[in-house]
């Protein structure tokens, strides 16, 4: 399993629409996407079944999920990505 992680800073008083936009057009977005497997709002972690359809993602759809969260965020959202070497969750075994 991979993982994405997505830092942004919300514009002052947004926190209501940022949660609508997450849930209205960002959650239905990712899941059309090949190997999404879970999204967590909190923090933004995305996690996917492999590092290629994370990046398949970033390439195609993600740009659209910037858009959309245009009016929430402010400055451009840092993107970590990394692999997940143990879930209880997803019931991944660590190496």
């Amino acid at each position: 399993m991979f993982a994405r992680t997505v830092r942004m800073q919300l514009k002052p008083n947004s926190a209501t629409q940022f949660t609508q936009v997450i849930e209205r057009d960002v959650i239905p977005l990712l899941r059309k996407q090949q190997g999404f497997k879970d999204e967590m709002e909190a923090v933004g972690i995305s996690l996917w079944e492999l590092k290629e359809n994370a990046d398949a993602y970033h390439r195609g759809a993600y740009p659209e999920v910037l858009k959309a969260m245009a009016g929430v965020v402010e400055g451009t959202p840092q993107v970590q990505a990394s692999e997940v070497s143990n879930s209880t969750w997803h019931k991944i075994a660590a190496r």
